[in-house]
């Protein structure tokens, strides 16, 4: 009877280890996080994945139209982000720090697909101060709708440099550019921009008589 005892405790020790290994871990604690994810332990990586991939699929898909494609540059982007962990410092934002990732994935992907081209601005350059974007009255999927709308290269600088928080010197050396291109890139993307707005004002004030 000792031994069917002491074997019996034993089956239910082991078995409650073995379900404490399956049991779904959920990491609390950012720093925790990353460490598992350097370790190359899935359910960190899963974990990640599942908290970043709807915000950083909207990212990629601000600089390809694409959808499939998109989801593709996302799930690289993650690849890259688990590669490239070990040289995260800590300095900053973690979420700052994957979303330079994601969108310099995304940039990667325009230009292996030769979809990214600056668009010649032949008319004279207006400064940034001038333009003013009217948008109270718009709601910011409308907004983010008009931008996909914008040639490839405007619609690039514009998302670097209003959404994202790029300076013109970073974007320039991201995408090959003079700061100069780039500024023009930016006037004229907001000038489209300022342009489509109003028409769409002008639109809804007819229908609504």
């Amino acid at each position: 009877m000792l031994i069917c005892a002491t074997f019996f405790q034993y089956f239910v020790s082991t078995l409650l280890n073995t379900l404490k290994m399956f049991r779904r871990k959920t990491f609390t604690a950012e720093p925790d996080l990353i460490k598992a994810c350097i370790r190359g332990e899935r359910k960190a990586q899963k974990q990640l994945y599942e908290t970043y991939s709807a915000r950083f699929l909207a990212i990629c898909f601000r600089y390809v139209k694409e959808r499939d494609l998109a989801e593709d540059v996302m799930i690289e982007g993650f690849m890259k982000i688990f590669e490239k962990l070990p040289q995260y410092e800590a300095k900053g934002s973690f979420e700052g720090w994957m979303k330079r990732v994601m969108v310099t994935q995304s940039l990667l992907a325009l230009r292996n697909n030769k979809y990214l081209s600056m668009e010649i601005n032949l008319e004279p350059e207006v400064e940034n101060s001038q333009i003013q974007i009217e948008t109270d009255h718009l709601e910011t999927s409308d907004l983010m709708d008009l931008i996909k709308h914008l040639p490839v290269g405007y619609r690039t600088v514009f998302n670097l440099y209003a959404i994202e928080g790029y300076s013109h010197q970073e974007i320039a050396k991201l995408l090959g550019i003079t700061e100069s291109t780039s500024k023009s890139q930016l006037s004229r993307a907001r000038q489209i921009l300022k342009q489509k707005i109003a028409d769409q004002q002008i639109k809804e004030r007819r229908i609504n008589g």
